[in-house]
């Protein structure tokens, strides 16, 4: 029997937005930081299902609404499986020693003369290597913040400098969650939005190291850098740290110059990763396999695990110990586990006409391409406000969005941009999104306090938004013939 539909209303589609709103809110507000790690999910699930009741008082069977789950969720698989894959690659990179002689070099950086600029640049560093703004607040970001206050600087600027520094690197890496997640939402391809991002990305964070350094230029002190020495000095005990160790960094890099997919890329960087960690790192690897064990097969099996569920290192110094254990496909089960949810959401509201309905009111403010980019931007500030956390305010405005760039003939990487350029940079300037509280939580600094210094957080969504209204920069869909012949 064919489905009677009726067209939902402006209330029914926003019952099940504002539902989700005050469970994120109250999630927030219960977990604080872990309600990312299985509370928000949980909220998603039942916002899905009262999206999912509305749908039936509205004429919708649910084999159709589940044929429309599925089809949401296949859009964010290819996500999912690179996901996984950084997983294993930060494993094996943590253990091939990497990641740690990224981070050794990058402390040599650091000189008193230029404290601030030089805490944006190897914050930087190290997310680029570690793909994780988070991490590099809490284990770098913490040592500076440290530095800081030993040498009486100016705490909101150093905190400014490491969330700048650590979004930037977060924003360039391709072992990023949400690097990842913005293009499956938006359905352009991981490295060229990665490419793409980077006509914002790097002059953002260019004039943000100006500044930088000429706030450092005003301070004068005697850096008493004995920490982060000591930092280096553990990481060079515990690891092999040589410029070779960089080569299965250069072989991912050139994959991605060569736009390689980036699925068997990173694969590819794993793999080099572990083969890399047996040669170099024997030591280390000797401390981690089982006695029982010969050499060889203990050394494949402590391989192995650093694939699937990442390394422990045991270090003197927390943070560094922190820094340098994690990784293995099983630490993304979260995230995956999250963007499962939040698919099925925006695919229950979007296949039962919702979405349409709200975003419709949105778009008739709409009249040009760089109305529309202000239009996502701000929706994904809004999304970060209401929702209190990034993924949300990526994955909704995402699909809200998706059509309106197609219809626009505009190329997905300028939605992949916009997504990123908001959705995530802008979430630590809200002190109760779980970024904002995370930072707060780590690094000692209210978000409204770091807020005027973390230039890079503004200037990303500034730039965007000028991009869009000049037409600098803004890729559009070629034409396809058949289109060509009709016309």
């Amino acid at each position: 029997m064919a489905e009677t539909i009726k067209k939902p209303s402006y209330l029914q589609a926003v019952i099940p937005l504002l539902a989700l709103i005050v469970m994120l809110a109250s999630s927030v507000y219960l977990y604080g930081e872990d309600s990312s790690y299985g509370p928000n999910q949980i909220a998603l699930l039942i916002a899905a299902a009262i999206a999912a009741i509305i749908a039936f008082s509205n004429g919708y069977r649910w084999d159709t609404i589940e044929q429309g789950i599925t089809s949401g969720i296949s859009v964010a698989l290819g996500a999912i499986l690179i996901i996984l894959m950084v997983g294993a690659l930060i494993g094996s990179w943590l253990l091939a020693g990497i990641v740690p002689t990224m981070i050794y070099y990058g402390l040599e950086l650091l000189s008193p003369s230029w404290f601030y600029a030089a805490t944006c640049l190897i914050c930087a560093i190290v997310a680029i290597s570690i793909g994780s703004s988070w991490t590099t607040a809490a284990t770098i970001g913490v040592a500076l913040i440290g530095v800081a206050t030993g040498m009486e600087l100016n705490l909101a600027i150093t905190a400014g400098a490491v969330i700048s520094g650590a979004y930037f690197g977060d924003k360039m890496s391709p072992l990023s969650d949400t690097t990842n997640l913005a293009p499956a939402v938006s359905g352009s391809e991981l490295f060229a939005h990665i490419r793409y991002m980077t006509y914002t990305a790097v002059p953002a964070f260019i004039i943000s190291l100006v500044l930088f350094l000429m706030l450092g230029l005003a301070s004068h002190s005697t850096a008493n850098l004995d920490s982060l020495v000591a930092m280096q000095a553990e990481l060079d005990e515990l690891f092999n740290i040589s410029p070779v160790m960089l080569v299965p960094l250069a072989v991912l890099f050139a994959l991605a110059v060569f736009k390689k997919p980036a699925l068997p890329s990173i694969l590819v960087g794993a793999l080099v990763g572990a083969l890399w960690a047996m040669l170099f790192q024997g030591e280390m690897i000797a401390t981690l396999a089982s006695s029982e064990r010969g050499v060889f097969v203990g050394a494949f099996e402590v391989v192995w695990s650093a694939l699937a569920n990442g390394v422990s290192i045991s270090a003197n110094n927390p943070d560094l110990e922190s820094l340098v254990s994690g990784g293995g496909m099983s630490s993304m089960t979260n995230t995956v586990w999250l963007i499962l949810t939040a698919m099925t959401f925006g695919a229950v509201m979007e296949h039962t006409g919702l979405l349409q309905k709200l975003i419709r009111g949105i778009l008739k403010l709409v009249k040009s391409t760089g109305s529309l980019i202000t239009a996502t931007v701000f929706t994904c500030f809004g999304a970060n406000v209401l929702t209190a956390d990034q993924y949300m305010a990526i994955v909704l405005p995402g699909r809200m969005f998706r059509q309106a760039y197609a219809d626009e003939g505009l190329d997905p990487r300028v939605l992949s941009r916009a997504l990123e350029s908001s959705g995530t940079i802008t979430s630590p300037l809200i002190p109760w999104n779980t970024c904002g509280a995370y930072m707060f939580s780590v690094l000692g600094v209210y978000p409204l306090t770091y807020a005027p210094y973390a230039f890079f957080l503004f200037l990303v969504p500034i730039l965007t938004i000028v991009y869009g209204f000049t037409n600098f920069n803004i890729l559009r869909l070629e034409p396809q013939p058949e289109a060509e012949a009709r016309a």
